[in-house]
């Protein structure tokens, strides 16, 4: 099972159609209050640190330079062959490497595991911009790529950002900027409940090892000049050995 031809080109035309340089997008927020702050609660659960590194969803890789310099062998994936590009284009020195991969299509993640071994992995933001039949096959691919020992960090908007995201999108005004080329462009966040992310973890044989509540930084601000963060929970998971 793959993504849909029609997901597949919303995202390489919002990635084609986005303004160049970080921080240009919504969710492209400096790594010092994204990942920066994920390593702290990743590091402390990883058992094999020098497995490479997946970047999972990496987008224009602004998260994937940073992880680059913290572990071994980092790689980037992404489903928009734009959004590659832009991650090559961004990254001259080659901290990491990036390449396209549809992680829905379990045949996909299970090649880049033959060809990697077990992988660590980071993955901010993606499950709840699937569309409802990709969510498991999304999280079997995750699984795929942790083998036995690598281990994942999953940070994934809660339920009580759909009411801000709600209220962003119909505000007078319209909504802001950088929100308003996502809802244009069809990739509008889906709905995930908090109680469905561990079931489509424990359905692909994953363990929860440590969790907790994180604002999603983005990089947009509200009109009185606030950034705009929304709620979201942090998971680590793993097969338990």
């Amino acid at each position: 099972m793959s993504v849909t031809s029609r997901y597949r080109g919303a995202w390489e035309s919002f990635w084609s159609e986005a303004p160049d340089g970080q921080g240009a997008v919504f969710w492209d927020a400096e790594p010092a209050v994204t990942a920066g702050l994920h390593l702290a609660l990743f590091e402390p659960h990883v058992i094999a640190p020098a497995l490479p590194l997946v970047d999972l969803g990496c987008g224009n890789g602004t998260q994937t330079r940073f992880l680059a310099d913290r572990f071994r062998h980092v790689l980037g994936v992404d489903l928009s062959e734009a959004a590659v590009d832009r991650a090559r284009d961004a990254d001259p020195a080659g901290q990491a490497t990036y390449r396209v991969l549809d992680a829905v299509e379990k045949g996909g993640a299970k090649a880049l595991h033959a060809e990697l071994g077990d992988a660590n992995v980071y993955m901010r933001g993606v499950l709840h911009q699937c569309e409802p039949d990709d969510r498991q096959p999304l999280v079997d691919g995750l699984a795929a790529l942790l083998g036995e020992h690598g281990r994942g960090f999953l940070v994934e908007l809660s339920e009580a950002a759909k009411p801000i995201l709600l209220g962003l999108a119909q505000h007078p005004s319209g909504p802001p900027p950088k929100l308003a080329p996502i809802f244009r462009h069809g990739i509008a966040p889906g709905e995930v409940s908090d109680d469905a992310v561990p079931q489509y973890l424990g359905t692909a044989g994953l363990t929860v090892l440590a969790g907790g509540e994180l604002p999603l930084v983005t990089t947009e601000y509200t009109p009185d000049g606030a950034r705009i963060e929304l709620p979201s929970k942090w998971l680590v998971v793993g097969r338990t050995v």
